[in-house]
């Protein structure tokens, strides 16, 4: 079948919002637990997203493959994706664990660009796991990538996707030598200010 068909189908989206509403169901149960735990809020916001059309097939042209359902099936994992945003890189840590302790997910992959971030500053967890999603009286496992990331994070991000779309331009990059910078900066506010909270606790 055509891709973009395919992309279109009510099957599809369906399976794909199920895989949606069960991880956020998820993170709101981990995030009332350790609220309950710790007397505070610990993930802030919630997003979720189907990748477009269009940055499927980007993607697998930037990959070198045949733009097919097949393809997109075998090679990509981000076709899906919940975010979950905190104040405290700690709190990220421990989502991402008790995520890894549910039975009924099962992690494919996980890569931690906090501890080890992109060229670009890039920094946030992307953790991949099979959702069970019952489905026309079969469990099928669909694909749902979990970004976990601070507010500071998150904002620069945003920024940084914007800039992907003018890379042409020739002020680009030297806003993304800036960008990186302030990369290395939110980085040290997070420390700080996670530092400072378990100061505040130890009162």
């Amino acid at each position: 079948m055509d891709l973009k068909n395919y992309l279109q189908q009510e099957e599809f989206i369906v399976q794909c919002k199920c895989g949606i509403s069960l991880m956020d169901a998820k993170l709101q149960m981990i995030n009332a637990e350790l609220g309950m735990q710790y007397k505070r809020k610990v993930i802030h916001s919630f997003s979720s997203r189907i990748k477009s059309y269009d940055s499927i097939v980007a993607k697998l042209r930037r990959k070198g493959l045949e733009e097919t359902v097949e393809a997109m099936e075998e090679n990509l994992n981000d076709l899906v994706g919940v975010r979950a945003v905190c104040t405290y890189t700690d709190d990220l840590y421990q989502i991402a664990e008790m995520l890894r302790a549910q039975k009924d997910l099962r992690l494919m992959k996980e890569k931690d660009y906090i501890k080890n971030p992109k060229k670009s500053g890039y920094r946030s967890m992307h953790l991949i796991f099979q959702v069970p999603v019952s489905f026309h009286k079969e469990v099928r496992r669909i694909k749902v990538e979990v970004q976990l990331r601070t507010g500071a994070m998150d904002y620069w991000a945003g920024l940084d996707y914007q800039l992907q779309y003018k890379k042409e331009h020739k002020e680009a990059k030297n806003i993304g030598r800036e960008l990186k910078q302030y990369a290395n900066a939110i980085e040290q506010i997070d420390s700080k200010v996670l530092e400072l909270r378990r100061r505040i606790e130890a009162i």
